[in-house]
């Protein structure tokens, strides 16, 4: 692997990719690091390490949740965007023939998810701050909202947020079309490992959980590498047929074999973010309610944020039972939009032993839900495996705020980080053996 990343650097155009996406990532850092104004900083500081959703959305923004930064959101709300539009195609004819229109047509869908990711820009920012404010009264002047004496800085607020938001979109962007890999994913990476020397200072002096760390984190990465990279592969043959004559001869294409690959894990991260927003929602509603006059309301608003804030055996077990059930959902989704069987039959292939058209497609999707049993319980295991580790230290008597609070790369970052790895792996090697040098992968 060190070869490889000495030759890359060694080509002119490869060197520049890589230090274009090494340059972007640095001025990502730095703007997270820009703060909103009129923040009490040390109380977001104090209730992200309370606060597992808030320490989540930290670990995925780099740090920018605790220091308020203008990056606070990241490019989550263009993930969300691209995922209500993969969910749409289906639903919505012009969109799926917007979809079989190549390069125009991505364009085109591209620029429909900026505009959906300007509103919901607008309002998780808003509803994030507001329920800062309403609970740790985490503006240290003034108020936020839409009232006559906050009005201006609620705008000013609410406009830096997203202008941060679009911003990071745009590095991403850069990252694509200049760097190496997929640009959101690479700002998402960036913002995962940012944190690591601090959380890792937090656990130093606290052998038993910096082993335990190490231990999990080594069983965790060759776990995800065996299930990300794990596929059946279905054969598939293609029919001989006569394209030309020459002279006496016919010409004679086809005939060859090959072999579709159905991944074990077809859904990559988005059930997790699919089960962590349905499971937010009712934290964040019952967050408005916790103050009302009204006794039994506000009872029952404390019980619900306190059973969807994490920490409870119930809240885990619902979102083990919803990332299952989510990867099922989101997988069937998009093997649908791929139209597979009918391509296969166009094209004059066949799967040996299967009729073509309506069986094939029967087949392919009996085989997908078989092997997407354990990409669903991989995932689900991957969502909970904080609070499982933070029980077993529990069990042999280790204390120390929970393993799954002082986590230096939580499980469900952790499958980002070396899916992004891999992916980007997979791009230079692609381009070094396109310039007939070793790669990474032997």
């Amino acid at each position: 692997m060190l070869q490889g990343v000495l030759n890359a650097f060694k080509l002119p155009d490869l060197r520049r990719k890589l230090l274009v996406t090494f340059l972007i990532l640095v001025i990502y850092r730095l703007t997270s690091h820009v703060p909103l104004p009129n923040i009490n900083r040390d109380v977001l500081k104090q209730i992200a390490q309370e606060n597992q959703l808030l320490n989540l959305m930290d670990m995925f923004s780099g740090g920018a949740m605790t220091n308020f930064s203008v990056m606070m959101l990241g490019v989550s709300p263009y993930i969300t965007a691209t995922i209500i539009f993969q969910l749409l195609q289906p639903i919505i004819p012009a969109l799926e023939e917007l979809q079989k229109q190549g390069e125009a047509g991505q364009r085109k869908l591209n620029q429909y998810m900026y505009y959906l990711t300007v509103p919901l820009t607008l309002v998780q920012s808003y509803a994030q701050v507001n329920m800062l404010q309403a609970q740790y009264k985490v503006i240290s002047t003034g108020s936020f909202g839409f009232t006559a004496g906050a009005i201006l800085p609620t705008i000013s607020t609410l406009l830096s947020l997203t202008a941060g938001t679009m911003f990071a979109i745009w590095l991403g962007e850069l990252i694509t079309n200049d760097g190496i890999g997929n640009g959101l994913s690479i700002i998402i990476f960036g913002g995962i490992v940012a944190g690591v020397p601090t959380r890792l200072a937090s656990l130093w002096g606290q052998w038993v959980q910096l082993v335990t760390f190490v231990v999990v984190t080594i069983l965790t990465i060759v776990v995800i590498v065996f299930v990300q990279e794990g596929q059946r592969r279905i054969p598939v043959q293609y029919g001989k047929r006569v394209l030309a004559m020459r002279g006496s001869r016919l010409r004679i294409a086809g005939g060859q074999s090959t072999s579709i690959p159905l991944r074990v894990n077809s859904a990559g991260m988005i059930p997790l973010i699919f089960a962590q927003s349905i499971l937010m929602l009712p934290g964040v509603v019952a967050s408005y309610l916790v103050n009302v006059q009204t006794k039994w309301i506000s009872t029952v608003s404390k019980a619900v944020y306190g059973a969807f804030n994490g920490g409870t055996v119930y809240y885990y077990l619902m979102y083990f039972v919803m990332v299952v059930v989510f990867t099922y959902f989101y997988t069937d989704v998009i093997f649908q939009q791929q139209n597979m069987a009918d391509t296969l039959q166009k094209q004059g292939g066949f799967i040996p032993g299967i009729r073509p058209g309506k069986r094939t497609s029967d087949y392919l999707n009996g085989v997908l839900r078989r092997i997407t049993l354990v990409g669903a319980i991989f995932l689900g295991l991957v969502a909970i495996l904080p609070w499982i580790v933070n029980v077993l230290l529990n069990l042999l008597g280790v204390t120390g705020g929970g393993y799954s609070s002082q986590m230096i790369i939580s499980s469900a970052g952790l499958l980002i980080a070396v899916g992004v790895v891999l992916d980007t792996m997979k791009q230079l090697e692609a381009q070094l053996l396109m310039r007939h040098y070793e790669g990474f992968i032997k």
